[in-house]
């Protein structure tokens, strides 16, 4: 019978975390499934439009054969002038009359797009020009913005779980060491001693009232009204959830033997998992300094890759692009030369998007509440004081 209990716990194990990563597998999958949906799309769109030879086109020819032949001629004219007459010709050149739209949307050219259109990023050196490729992608941006947010609203939970864990296991050594250095031995005997006594006194062994407590329990007297109100409430919370634990339904226990039952448990732990989503993120409260170096180190790390394949930057300039990206500001002055590389950086833009969104989180509750405090403060000074009058 233990031979066999044994992978039965382990199946029941795997199918427990199967269920419980599913709904971030879920999200992340549809992204996937969307952003190589969207390049297929565009690049049969864009890539296969005919490039029309505008009359713009034709003036800028033009302009360019009249340039050309001044110069042949050996036509003697001012440098300043035949600077200005350059720059204002290549400034009403369009990039389109130029570069053959199958060389600009590949299959990876606009898969990079469709990253740009639903991270909200848009560079814009890739942009549709056809009607279609216009309103699909508003069409597509309508539905991929959401559904971004919400892996980033998933994937947040995780992280603002590992920052939580890691800053409170951070803070419990950081307090063992210093009552190590500051606790001697006969100060640490007494203390134990003196809390081991105070705690033996504050039992609740039966259901009591509040007045009960208080007339009972003279170790709760002796302590000061903070102290002995906080306890008191302690008490009585853990003396409620032991009376509000559901029963347990025997019959519902053997689910092994029913698998409706066990199918039906599964699908209900699924869907509170659907249900948590967002809530660790609005729990998480560390310091914003400490998200701040997070930033800065992940960025760092990413400046350091960056210029190993873009060869035209270097470490300042990779750091600059990369936090623009990930702000999704997206300003399109620092061009790619291999944007499909970039792409396999896919999984690190989503993060750090997530971790800089944590950081907005955190500094705009830091300002919620310092104006809070102003509030508060301003409303305090301008109260009238109480006048108090003879009898």
């Amino acid at each position: 019978m233990a031979s066999t209990s044994q992978p039965l716990r382990g199946k029941r194990t795997c199918k427990k975390i199967f269920w419980a990563v599913f709904p971030h597998a879920c999200f992340i999958l549809s992204l996937v499934i969307y952003a190589f949906l969207g390049a297929l799309m565009f690049s049969h769109i864009e890539g296969n439009r005919k490039v029309n030879l505008s009359e713009e086109y034709r003036k800028f020819l033009q302009g360019l054969w009249s340039i050309s032949r001044n110069l042949s001629d050996n036509m003697t004219e001012n440098e300043e002038i035949f600077k200005e007459r350059i720059h204002g010709l290549l400034s009403t050149a369009e990039r389109d009359w130029f570069v053959n739209p199958k060389d600009i949307w590949t299959f990876f050219g606009s898969l990079f797009f469709c990253c740009t259109v639903f991270t909200t990023v848009g560079y814009g050196n890739t942009y549709p020009v056809t009607r279609i490729g216009k309103y699909l992608c508003m069409l597509y941006a309508l539905f991929g913005i959401p559904l971004m947010f919400l892996v980033l609203t998933d994937m947040g939970d995780i992280l603002a779980t590992v920052l939580s864990k890691s800053y409170n296991e951070f803070r419990k050594l950081q307090s063992k060491i210093l009552a190590s250095k500051l606790c001697s031995g006969s100060m640490c005997h007494k203390g134990d001693e003196l809390k081991s006594g105070g705690q033996s006194k504050v039992v609740v062994s039966e259901p009591l009232t509040i007045m009960e407590v208080l007339k009972i329990q003279p170790g709760v007297k002796r302590k000061p009204t903070k102290y002995r109100n906080a306890e008191i409430f302690e008490m009585l919370i853990a003396r409620e959830n032991e009376r509000t634990k559901p029963a347990r339904n025997k019959s519902i226990e053997r689910w092994s033997s029913c698998p409706e039952l066990a199918r039906g448990k599964t699908m209900s732990r699924v869907i509170e998992n659907f249900d948590k989503i967002g809530k660790q993120l609005e729990k998480l409260d560390v310091p914003i300094v400490l998200m701040v170096l997070v930033i800065f180190v992940y960025i760092s790390c990413a400046a350091a890759i960056l210029p190993n394949w873009e060869t035209r930057l270097d470490f300042q300039e990779a750091f600059y692009f990369c936090f623009i990206t990930l702000t999704t500001i997206g300003f399109g002055d620092t061009q790619l030369e291999h944007p499909k590389f970039f792409l396999f950086f896919s999984l690190y833009i989503i993060i750090g998007m997530e971790i800089v969104f944590i950081a907005f989180k955190l500094g705009q509750d830091r300002l919620i509440a310092f104006y809070k405090k102003m509030i508060s403060f301003c409303g305090e000074k301008k109260m009238p004081s109480k006048k108090v009058y003879p009898e």
